[in-house]
C-alpha cells in the first residue's frame, strides 16, 4: 500500500501523481447518463440502504502501534463524485506521492448507495455523503457513525436564460424547471419560497435528472431552472444567454437568520474514531489543507479532480470550484446549522433524515 514516487521536476510530479491514482483509487462506474457528474446532491433523501450484517470492524492496528512499527496508520475513505468529493483532490495526490502522514485507501463512487453498505459494515472508516444521509445512517446503524464535519455548503442556484429575475420576489408568476424532487433540493427551494410568501405564486416542474434540466436550460427550452453544481457550470458554459440569477445559499441564509446551508458532510465510524483519535485529528488537518488548496488553486485542483475521477473534465472543475462552497467545518462548530437544516427537512419529510432528528452524540467532539 505504500507508494514512493521519484519526482524529477514539478511537471513530472503531476504526471506521476495522475498515474499513481489509478492504482490507489477505486472508482465505481455508473450508467452513461449518470456517470461522472450525477452526484451527491441529486441523491439526497434517496436513502436506499440495504440491511447489513451486525457488527462494525475497525483497523487491527491502532495508530500507536503503527507509530511503534514505523508505519503509517491506514484510513479507508469513501467519497462521491462532484462537489462533495472535490475538496479531497490534493489529499489524494499527496497520498499517491507518499507525502501524507496517513496511508489512505480512497473509493470514489458515483452515488451514495455504492458506499453506504460499506459504511454500515464498517469497512469504510470515513465517508463524504449528503448531510441528510449522514442523519439517516445515524438511525440505521443505531449511532455507530458520527458527524465529523461539514465539507460542502450550498450548491444550488437558479439559472436563467435572460435577465428577468434579479431578486427572489421576481420569481412570482414564473415557472422553474427543477431536479431533485423528493430530496434536499426540493425541500430547500420550497422552504425559501414559503418564507418569502411565494409558495403559491411559483410553479415548479421537475425533471427526472439534473442532466435533463441542464440540457433544457442550455437549449433554451427552460427559462428558469434549479440546478446544483457542477450542472450549473455546464449550463453556463453551454448556453449563450444563461446566467446565475439567484444563489440559494444566500437566500437560505436570509430566511434562517444567517444559518449555513450544509449540503455535504463527513462521517466517521464511531468505534474507529474512539480507538484512533490521533488518526482522525491528523486526517482533519490534512483534509483542511487540501480544501484550502482546492479553493485557492482552482486550475491545479481541476487537473487533480479530473485525474482522480471526481469530475470528468478539468476545465469544468476549475470553473465550478468558486461556486461549490467547498469547506471543512468541524462538527461542533457546524452543529447549529446542521440541526437547523435537518429540522427543516424533517418538517417536509421525516424520512429524509431517517425518521427522527439525531441526538448530541451524533456530533463528534475531539478529546
Amino acid at each position: 500500500m505504500k507508494k514512493r514516487l521519484a519526482i524529477l521536476t514539478l511537471a513530472f510530479a503531476l504526471i506521476f501523481a495522475l498515474t499513481a491514482c489509478a492504482g490507489k483509487t477505486e472508482t465505481e462506474t455508473t450508467p452513461a447518463d449518470k456517470d461522472q457528474v450525477e452526484v451527491t446532491e441529486s441523491q439526497e433523501g434517496n436513502t436506499g440502504i440495504e440491511e447489513q450484517a451486525e457488527g462494525t470492524s475497525t483497523e487491527e492496528s491502532s495508530s500507536e502501534e503503527a507509530e511503534i512499527l514505523g508505519e503509517k496508520p491506514v484510513l479507508n475513505i469513501g467519497t462521491l463524485k462532484g462537489p462533495t468529493g472535490m475538496g479531497m483532490a490534493q489529499l489524494m495526490e499527496n497520498d499517491a506521492t507518499g507525502q501524507s502522514a496517513i496511508d489512505y485507501n480512497f473509493e470514489v463512487a458515483g452515488a451514495p448507495d455504492q458506499i453506504v453498505a460499506k459504511i454500515v459494515k464498517g469497512s469504510v472508516d470515513v465517508a463524504a455523503v449528503p448531510s441528510n444521509l449522514a442523519a439517516v445512517l445515524d438511525v440505521k446503524t443505531e449511532g455507530k457513525v458520527q458527524l465529523l464535519g461539514v465539507n460542502t455548503l450550498g450548491v444550488l442556484f437558479i439559472v436563467e436564460n435572460g435577465e428577468m429575475v434579479q431578486t427572489i420576489e421576481d420569481l412570482s408568476g414564473k415557472t422553474i424547471l427543477a431536479s431533485g424532487k423528493g430530496a434536499s433540493p426540493e425541500y430547500v427551494l420550497n422552504y425559501i419560497l414559503k418564507e418569502n410568501g411565494l409558495e403559491e405564486d411559483v410553479n415548479v416542474e421537475y425533471a427526472v435528472e439534473h442532466s435533463e434540466a441542464a440540457a433544457k436550460t442550455i437549449s433554451g427550452d427552460a427559462d428558469l431552472s434549479l440546478l446544483p453544481q457542477p450542472f450549473v457550470t455546464s449550463a453556463l458554459l453551454g448556453g449563450e444567454s444563461t446566467r446565475i440569477a439567484l444563489d440559494l445559499t444566500k437566500e437560505w441564509e436570509k430566511v434562517t437568520d444567517g444559518s449555513l446551508l450544509p449540503m455535504g458532510a463527513i462521517i466517521v465510524n464511531k468505534a474507529f474514531a474512539e480507538e484512533n483519535p490521533q488518526v482522525i485529528a491528523t486526517f482533519m488537518e490534512e483534509y483542511k489543507a487540501s480544501v484550502d488548496f482546492v479553493n485557492e488553486n482552482p486550475e491545479e485542483a481541476g487537473l487533480l479532480i479530473e485525474a482522480f475521477g471526481i469530475l470528468p473534465k478539468a476545465a469544468l472543475a476549475t470553473k465550478a470550484i468558486p461556486n461549490c462552497n467547498i469547506t471543512l467545518i468541524d462538527a461542533q462548530t457546524a452543529k447549529p446549522s446542521v440541526q437547523k437544516f435537518l429540522e427543516i427537512l424533517h418538517g417536509f419529510n421525516p424520512k429524509a433524515v431517517g425518521g427522527k432528528l439525531p441526538e448530541d452524540a451524533f456530533y463528534y467532539e475531539a478529546n
